[in-house]
């Protein structure tokens, strides 16, 4: 691939298809109407990561400044807005889309300062109706599709520019030795091949900005880059000016606020599934060490409303199938997991095999994760002493060939046994992410697996 329209070409039909025709869709869904709505809500509920972003996002402080809870889709639309909704469906499909392909360092970069960009633009902007705040965050976060789009793929290119890179070779030059071209053409293509609106196309063209959202989002992308670095040097102090006169502020003023949003940067990275980024974003840093992420809080009421679905059905007719996919949904859901499992007897008797998944990043475990019921193997030192238990990895831990991740981050463990030999295991980690599940994390974990162990109970003692 030596041309702009060949990355184009390449990202948009081999690549990265599904998140191209998605955006696509998404970005066409332009009025409020109840049709608009409703193909709104329909995208969204048609892919349940999605729909679990999507609801996260709403009961943030971030988008939801009145509290209010929100539980479904419609009701997200009806209280928060379309376009707020619109926007929070771009970039979680974005965010998921990119990270499921890969999550090698430049990549996490370019979405840390993407997502610093947009928040930054949005809580920047002084003309805030919902429209135009959502057209500045999804502005500044498109802004370098290009470039995120090819780090997200796995192409000799990427291991050649990456090496180039690391050799301090100035970003332009490595670009165009590589590529042929540079990613502002490759971000510029895209946006003409994925339609992605004409405020977009405004910002990334090459000319003069043709209103104050424009310029802001443009001075935002290239205060995230600089602020890497820290709040002060020339080039910082030269963009904050540019800031001041787009908002109508002084630099002083605006270098504040400017570091009060980074700290909301930081909690929409979290709610989006993605807090290993913060670490990449200013503030976050110290001594070349990056600060610790704390775990996400339980969703209390969306917690109680699981619980009350398995009191139901327990009282009802006690199905271990519902309610074992119910723990698994709360777990995933309201605990804050991103990866959870339920592991079941296989015919031999000897090992647990998967029999539900949730999350992204578990197709894999379908067909081979197994952990062998006497605790050996590799996997062994997941079954838990205890009911329900924290596993922290070994200093050395032994790789899974199918994983990166199995055995070598924090995970939560919970047994279940009937007549007293084990007979599952809920597994359930946050992959990439570093963070340690913490104690409400873990309190919940078990209230949710007690309710599957008490299916069990109550099943074995009818038979």
């Amino acid at each position: 691939m030596n041309s702009t329209q060949a990355w184009v070409s390449y990202l948009s039909k081999i690549e990265l298809p599904v998140l191209a025709t998605t955006l696509r869709r998404i970005d066409e869904l332009t009025d409020s109407s109840n049709s608009t709505v409703n193909e709104l809500a329909n995208v969204i509920l048609n892919d349940a990561q999605l729909t679990s972003q999507v609801l996260r996002l709403s009961n943030t402080v971030f988008y939801n400044q009145t509290r209010t809870q929100v539980s479904t889709v419609s009701r997200a639309i009806t209280l928060i807005g379309f376009d707020s909704v619109k926007s929070m469906a771009i970039s979680s499909l974005l965010v998921d889309t990119l990270l499921e392909k890969n999550d090698r360092p430049h990549l996490l970069r370019c979405l840390a300062r993407a997502i610093h960009a947009a928040v930054q633009a949005r809580c920047l902007l002084p003309k805030r109706n919902e429209q135009a705040l959502e057209e500045v965050f999804i502005g500044a976060l498109l802004m370098n599709i290009g470039e995120l789009a090819f780090w997200s793929c796995e192409t000799d290119q990427a291991i050649e520019l990456e090496a180039l890179l690391q050799q301090d070779e100035p970003a332009l030059e490595a670009q165009k030795k590589v590529l042929h071209t540079t990613f502002t053409e490759i971000t510029r293509g895209l946006v003409d091949a994925w339609s992605l609106g004409p405020f977009i196309r405004e910002v990334v063209s090459s000319g003069k900005a043709n209103s104050v959202a424009s310029s802001l989002v443009r001075h935002s992308v290239e205060m995230a880059r600089l602020s890497e670095n820290g709040w002060s040097g020339r080039e910082m102090d030269e963009v904050l000016e540019k800031i001041a006169r787009d908002i109508g502020e002084n630099p002083a003023t605006v270098r504040d606020q400017l570091k009060v949003n980074a700290g909301e940067a930081a909690k929409v990275a979290v709610s989006l599934g993605i807090p290993q980024v913060t670490e990449l974003m200013p503030g976050n840093q110290s001594g070349g060490k990056a600060a610790k992420v704390d775990a996400p809080a339980v969703d209390a009421r969306l917690q109680l409303a699981i619980l009350q679905d398995l009191t139901r059905s327990l009282t009802e007719k006690p199905d271990i199938n519902e309610v074992c996919q119910l723990v698994v949904e709360g777990i995933h859901r309201a605990v804050g997991m991103q990866r959870v499992v339920l592991l079941m007897g296989d015919r031999s008797g000897t090992r647990l095999v998967p029999r539900k998944l949730g999350g992204k990043g578990t197709d894999g475990w379908r067909d081979h994760l197994a952990i062998n019921r006497d605790g050996t193997g590799v996997l062994g030192k997941l079954l838990p002493h205890s009911a329900s238990a924290v596993y922290l990895p070994d200093k050395r831990p032994e790789a899974v060939p199918y994983d990166r991740w199995l055995t070598r981050v924090p995970a939560l463990v919970g047994s279940l046994k009937a007549n007293g030999r084990l007979v599952g295991l809920f597994y359930a980690d946050n992959a990439a992410n570093d963070y340690q599940p913490s104690e409400e994390q873990l309190s919940a974990f078990n209230h949710l697996v007690q309710n599957a162990q008490l299916c069990i109970t109550l099943l074995a003692t009818k038979n």
